[in-house]
C-alpha cells in the first residue's frame, strides 16, 4: 500500500529525473549558463537559418556570387541581433559563377546524364550546346607519346577518369556477394586502380602524360585544352572497402581507393578528415565487422584551371555507360551545354562578429568555422553547419551574456577549401587578437553532435579545458547519456596546421580547442559531395552544438585566469611559427 509520504518521494525523484539534464556538475548552479541551454535547446533558430543559407543562398564558394550574398546575410543577422557583424577583406581570388549544366548522350541512345561542370570550369561559348565524340584518355609510355597523340584528341571529350566495374558500395558485396564474386570484384578493382593510378615516377605523373589532375583536371586539363579539346568528362568516388589482392601485406578489407586512382580521395567512410570521428561507442560496436563503404549516387565535386575548354563530372553510373561505350568503339557522342563564367580576381573577405568585453576587452575569446564551400552540393556539412553553430551560438550569448568579461569574437573563415587562407590571413591582420587570445573553438566535421573536445601544444590549456568541462550541464557531462562529450589533452608540440582552420592557431601557439563531432557518414556521402544539402543536418545534434559552443565560451569568458603561452615540452619546429605559413593575398599561379 503506498503512503502519502512515499507518494511524495516518488513526485520528487520523477521531478529530478525531469531536470536533471538541466542542472550542472559538480561546480554548482550557474543562472547565466541555466539561461543559456533553456534558450539553445528551447528556442533554436537553426531550422529557418538552415534554410535560407543552404535553400535560398546556396553554396559559399570562394569569390563567387554565392559567396558574397552569404556573408551580407551573415552580418545582416549579426547586425538585427544586436552584434557588431563586419568583414575582414584581405585581398583577392579568381571569381565563378557557377549556371546550369546539361548534359545529354545523343548516339547511339538518347539519354540524359546526371552531372554537373566543376567548380571554376569555363561554359560552352555562349552557353550554346556542343556535341562531340567521347574519347578514353589512354596510357602512354612517356610524356613524348602523349604529346604525339594530342592531335587525335581535338575536337573531341576526353575522358579522364577510370570506369568502375561496381557502382555498389563495398559493403553491398560483403554482405550479399558469395566469396568467388567478392573475390573477382576485389581483382576486378584492384587492376583498374592500379591501370589508373599515378605513375611513382613524377616526370611521367597520371597515365604518363607528364602532367597531373589535383583535385578535378589539372595541369593536364589545361594542357588538353591547349591541343583543342571540346571538353572533359571526369569522375571522383566515394567507393571504398574493396580489398586489394595485389597489395603487399592485404590482409584485412583496406580500401584499395585512392585520389589518383579517381578513387573515393577524402577521409575514410562514418569519419572526419578533421579529426572528430566517429563516438567511440560506435566504433567499438562496429570493431568485429569487414570495413565497407561508399555512398549510393555520390560524386566528389571539385575544380578545373580550364579557362576554354569545361570540365564536368558525371555519376557512378553515367559515367561507366558513356565510358563502356567508348572502349567498345561505340563512338558516344555526347552533347554539353554549359552555363559557366570566369570572373577575374574578386575580393576575398572573412565575416567577423564581435561582442566587446567589459571587465577585459583586449583578451578574446573565439568561435570558429570556415565560411566557404565547395558547390557541387549546398555547402550544408561542410561547413555550413559549423557556421550556423557559430552564428547560433553568438545569438545565444547575446541574448543571455550580453556583458561579457573578454570580447567575444566569431570569425567565418573564407577559402578554407583553397589552404585554410581566410584563417590565416586573420593570423597576420589581427596581431592584438592573437596576443590576447584566452581560447578559440573551431568546429568542421559534419552535422554531428559533439562527442570530444581536445586541446594540445600548451601546457596549462588542459587544466582550463578541464574546468571548463566541469562546468556544463549533465547532458553533456553523464557518461550514460547520447549527449555526452569527453574531453581529452594531449601535452605535444603542435607543428605544421592540419586540415582545418584551428590549426592555424595552434600553430601559432595559441590556445585552440577542437570540437570533433560523430560521423552521420560525413565521409561516404556528404562531404565535398553532389548530395551535401539542408535534408542531411541533424538538427537535434546542431542545437547540442551550437548550445555547447555557447557555453564553453561563457566558461572561458569567466575564467579569472589567462590561459599561459608556456608550451608543451618536446622538439617544436626549429623555425616556429614561420612554419605556419603565409596566406596568399592573391590566386595562386598554376
Amino acid at each position: 500500500m503506498t503512503t502519502k509520504h512515499s507518494i511524495r518521494r516518488i513526485a520528487l525523484a520523477a521531478l529530478v529525473l525531469v531536470l536533471a539534464p538541466l542542472s550542472l556538475s559538480a561546480q554548482g548552479p550557474d543562472a547565466t549558463a541555466q539561461r543559456l541551454f533553456r534558450l539553445g535547446m528551447d528556442s533554436s533558430w537553426l531550422p529557418r537559418l538552415a534554410q535560407t543559407m543552404f535553400d535560398s543562398i546556396g553554396p559559399r564558394l570562394t569569390a563567387s556570387p554565392g559567396y558574397q550574398s552569404s556573408g551580407d546575410w551573415v552580418v545582416k543577422m549579426y547586425k538585427e541581433w544586436g552584434i557588431d557583424g563586419s568583414f575582414h577583406n584581405y585581398g583577392t581570388w579568381r571569381g565563378w559563377r557557377r549556371g546550369t549544366s546539361h548534359i545529354d548522350l545523343m548516339q547511339p541512345r538518347v539519354r540524359s546524364l546526371e552531372g554537373q561542370m566543376l567548380a571554376w570550369s569555363p561554359g560552352t561559348p555562349g552557353g550554346r550546346p556542343v556535341t562531340a565524340e567521347a574519347i578514353i584518355l589512354p596510357k602512354f609510355s612517356d610524356s613524348t607519346e602523349f604529346v604525339k597523340w594530342l592531335p587525335q584528341a581535338r575536337g573531341k571529350i576526353v575522358m579522364l577518369s577510370p570506369a568502375w566495374p561496381t557502382c555498389r558500395p563495398s559493403d553491398d558485396w560483403q554482405r550479399w556477394g558469395t566469396p568467388a564474386a567478392i573475390a573477382r570484384m576485389d581483382t576486378a578493382v584492384a587492376l583498374m586502380q592500379r591501370e589508373w593510378a599515378n605513375d611513382q615516377d613524377p616526370a611521367k605523373a597520371y597515365r604518363g602524360t607528364g602532367y597531373g589532375l589535383a583535385l578535378g583536371t589539372g595541369t593536364l586539363g589545361t594542357r588538353l585544352e591547349k591541343a583543342g579539346v571540346v571538353g572533359m568528362l571526369t569522375s571522383r568516388l566515394k567507393l571504398s572497402g574493396f580489398a586489394n589482392p595485389f597489395a603487399q601485406n592485404a590482409g584485412g578489407r583496406g580500401g584499395a581507393g585512392g585520389r589518383g586512382a579517381g578513387g573515393r580521395g577524402g577521409p575514410p567512410a562514418g569519419n572526419s578528415a578533421r579529426g572528430g570521428g566517429m563516438a567511440q561507442s560506435l566504433q567499438q560496436a562496429m570493431s568485429g565487422r569487414a570495413g565497407g563503404a561508399g555512398g549510393w549516387g555520390v560524386v566528389e565535386v571539385f575544380e578545373s584551371y580550364n579557362t576554354v575548354a569545361p570540365a564536368v563530372t558525371l555519376s557512378c553510373e553515367d559515367y561507366g555507360l558513356v565510358y563502356r561505350l567508348a572502349e567498345n568503339k561505340q563512338k558516344p557522342m555526347v552533347r554539353i551545354a554549359l552555363d559557366g563564367q570566369l570572373l577575374g580576381e574578386r575580393p576575398a573577405f572573412n565575416v567577423l562578429g564581435t561582442i566587446r568585453g567589459t571587465e577585459k576587452p583586449d583578451e578574446y575569446v573565439m568561435l570558429s568555422a570556415h565560411f566557404d564551400s565547395w558547390d557541387g552540393g549546398s555547402g550544408a556539412t561542410d561547413n555550413g553547419t559549423g557556421t550556423l553553430m557559430a552564428m547560433e551560438a553568438m545569438r545565444l550569448l547575446k541574448q543571455a551574456y550580453p556583458r561579457p568579461k573578454r570580447t567575444i569574437m566569431v570569425g567565418h573563415w573564407n577559402s578554407e577549401e583553397q589552404g585554410l587562407n581566410g584563417s590565416r590571413a586573420f593570423t597576420e591582420d589581427y596581431p592584438q587578437v592573437m596576443k590576447g587570445l584566452q581560447a578559440l573553438f573551431n568546429q568542421d566535421n559534419g552535422t554531428g553532435r559533439v562527442q570530444n573536445i581536445s586541446v594540445s601544444g600548451l601546457t596549462n590549456a588542459g587544466r582550463h579545458l578541464k574546468k571548463w568541462w566541469e562546468q556544463l550541464p549533465t547532458f553533456y557531462t553523464d557518461s550514460m547519456s547520447f549527449n555526452a562529450v569527453a574531453w581529452s589533452f594531449n601535452d605535444a608540440p603542435t607543428g605544421n596546421p592540419g586540415g582545418t582552420d584551428g590549426a592555424v592557431f595552434a600553430c601559432y601557439g595559441t590556445p585552440s580547442f577542437g570540437f570533433g563531432a560523430v560521423g552521420w557518414n560525413y565521409g561516404s556521402y556528404t562531404w565535398h559531395t553532389n548530395r551535401d544539402t539542408y535534408d542531411k543536418v541533424v538538427f537535434d545534434d546542431l542545437k547540442h552544438n551550437a548550445t555547447l559552443a555557447a557555453l564553453m565560451v561563457y566558461a572561458a569568458s569567466e575564467d579569472p585566469e589567462f590561459i599561459s603561452r608556456e608550451k608543451s615540452p618536446g622538439q617544436w619546429p626549429a623555425n616556429w611559427p614561420e612554419n605556419c605559413g603565409k596566406a596568399p593575398r592573391t590566386t595562386r599561379a598554376r
